[in-house]
């Protein structure tokens, strides 16, 4: 991925405006050391803003619209295709859940 932000320029114009250090590299360094096999992307801002709310919220029954949520963000993520798993299989949920925060969690140390 990086390859193709530096091939595109996208990196450049990024370092322009978020000056030097936009903490990209040490969110990096965090996601490879989390996960040195799978290599997630970075979150969008409206996957982080709807990654807030999911974890914000009270009930811990699942929605079918946060199921598709905690799929699809996975999916992307972890560069894998689509899929949902059974409701019945609670333990894949809460890998998918657990995956998803641990990204989520590198903007978190990096405004702190």
């Amino acid at each position: 991925m990086e390859k193709i932000t530096e091939a595109t320029g996208i990196k450049s114009l990024v370092k322009f405006i978020a000056g030097e250090d936009c903490g990209c590299d040490e969110r990096k360094e965090k996601l490879n050391a989390l996960f040195p096999y799978k290599q997630p992307l970075c979150m969008t801002e409206n996957e982080y803003n709807n990654w807030t709310v999911f974890r914000d919220k009270d009930s811990e029954v699942l929605q079918k619209s946060e199921l598709d949520l905690i799929a699809t963000l996975h999916a992307r993520l972890f560069q894998h295709p689509y899929t949902r798993p059974c409701t019945c299989a609670p333990v894949r949920w809460k890998e998918f859940i657990a995956e998803i925060n641990q990204v989520y969690n590198t903007y978190e140390e990096a405004e702190n």
